[in-house]
């Protein structure tokens, strides 16, 4: 892998281009759990289109003063996040800015590798310093990296304080700020804040009948006996994260495992989830009669969710994550089909009813603890919000990234699906696994069985912490 540095200027504030409301707003009961106050991490690369006079002379500018113009609209995330009592966070919409670093490497595009793939080299480079990215109170809600290379493309790096946006919203401020540096005069989607929609209208005390989907997180929380779990006590520095690469071929060997055995074709995510997860408790050693959970990120947008309340433009956290539960060796033993079905099960239960129940638990959560479930593996499916077409800029089109293993680490103990070419140029999907060491070496052998490789190296892009 390519190895550089980045030569970085002073970071900068850049306030809204024009006067903004000057007011208090209140974040949802979903955007306020303890677990979001961290940084999330996203990465865009871009090749420069045409010619070479095609496109700014001065990109940091053109760039930066899109970023101002977007906070006219995303108001709030130029202001800061303030703690109230019981612990309730507020956003003070004060106008002070956003951080923004301009950088250069002296790197081609080319040199990230052919196809485009995680892990980048040097990719904390392509970050500006996030600092304590577990503190969030009284800080800029965003810090961006623009990163110009040798060959005219560019690398555009965040950092966003989860409070405030979900993976969704920050592609959406992302296709907005691409959208004015190109000249257009206002975003194709404006941003829409109604955080109520998320709330609960109920007291916050603790329920008697939580979510269903939530008790065995509630359970996870009462265990002392939970600690015993070796992703929770093990250090990031003996761990390590590779990336899977599934192509057409990956997924055929797969599917043939429950071909014919469903009502409806498995999904990639569906499939791959069930098989990575009965891997990954395998590789972690857990015992036989142990409790292992599998939460499952669901996005509240989009048309397979017909009942949703989320309006088009809402930037907001409208993510829930149902959890199912099975001992090791049920999991383990079962066929792979019921595990599938288990995985589409859960899915399948966020419902109208059931985000209003799970918007309740939350806020009666978030007094309590904040711990990370034991022998829980964590799964999201981010392909369907990779920016994609929406990210061109005319003189540059956006050519991958997505979430990387990078920044906050401890939000990073489970799995994110993202879109990629694999190194036929076929569509394919990458996904992120962190594991300690030893975990690691089993669990590719592992895998290795259920797609009849002989040599798991064939499957993955090795990346040492």
């Amino acid at each position: 892998m390519v190895s550089f540095k980045t030569r970085r200027r002073e970071p900068e504030l850049v306030p809204p281009a024009r006067p903004t409301p000057r007011e208090t707003k209140l974040l949802s009961d979903v955007d306020d759990q303890h677990a979001l106050r961290y940084y999330e991490t996203v990465i865009g690369f871009f090749r420069r289109c045409g010619d070479e006079s095609d496109g700014p002379d001065d990109l940091a500018e053109v760039v930066r003063a899109a970023l101002a113009e977007a906070l006219v609209y995303y108001y709030p995330v130029a202001g800061r996040l303030r703690e109230e009592a019981e612990g309730k966070l507020v956003v003070e919409c004060t106008a002070e800015g956003v951080a923004f670093v301009e950088a250069d490497a002296d790197v081609r595009l080319e040199d990230f590798g052919e196809p485009l793939l995680p892990p980048y080299p040097c990719v904390e480079e392509l970050l500006c310093d996030a600092g304590d990215t577990r503190t969030v109170i009284g800080r800029p809600l965003l810090l961006m990296q623009l990163t110009r290379l040798k060959c005219g493309g560019f690398v555009a790096g965040f950092h966003m304080c989860h409070s405030i946006a979900d993976g969704f919203g920050i592609i959406q401020l992302m296709i907005t700020i691409a959208e004015l540096a190109c000249g257009t005069k206002a975003p194709s989607i404006l941003p829409v804040w109604k955080r109520e929609i998320l709330s609960t209208t109920r007291s916050t005390s603790p329920i008697t009948h939580p979510n269903p989907s939530y008790e065995p997180l509630l359970n996870s929380l009462d265990y002392a006996s939970e600690s015993d779990d070796v992703m929770l006590s093990t250090t990031l520095d003996e761990m390590v994260v590779d990336y899977f690469v599934f192509g057409p071929r990956e997924m055929k060997t797969l599917e043939s495992y429950v071909r014919g055995c469903l009502t409806h074709p498995a999904t990639s995510f569906e499939l791959l989830t069930a098989v990575m997860w009965r891997c990954r408790t395998i590789a972690l050693g857990y015992k036989p009669s142990q409790p292992v959970r599998l939460m499952i990120t669901m996005n509240a947008r989009g048309r397979w969710n017909r009942h949703t309340l989320i309006p088009l433009g809402y930037y907001g956290n409208a993510h829930f994550s149902p959890i199912a539960e099975l001992t090791v060796d049920e999991l383990c033993r079962q066929p792979l089909v019921d595990t599938v079905e288990l995985v589409r099960r859960t899915k399948l239960s966020v419902t109208k009813e059931c985000m209003e129940s799970m918007v309740d638990t939350i806020a009666s959560l978030r007094q309590r603890p904040c711990a990370d479930p034991a022998r829980t593996y964590e799964v999201s499916d981010t392909k369907w919000i990779a920016a994609g077409n929406g990210l061109q800029l005319g003189w540059a089109e956006y050519v991958g990234g997505g979430i990387p293993v990078a920044g906050d680490l401890t939000s990073k103990l489970g799995s994110d699906h993202m879109r990629c070419k694999n190194q036929d140029g076929e569509d394919s999907t990458v996904v992120s696994m962190l594991l300690p060491r030893p975990a690691m070496e089993r669990f590719k052998k592992e895998m290795a069985v259920w797609l009849n490789k002989h040599d798991e190296k064939n499957l993955i892009i090795q990346s040492s912490l």
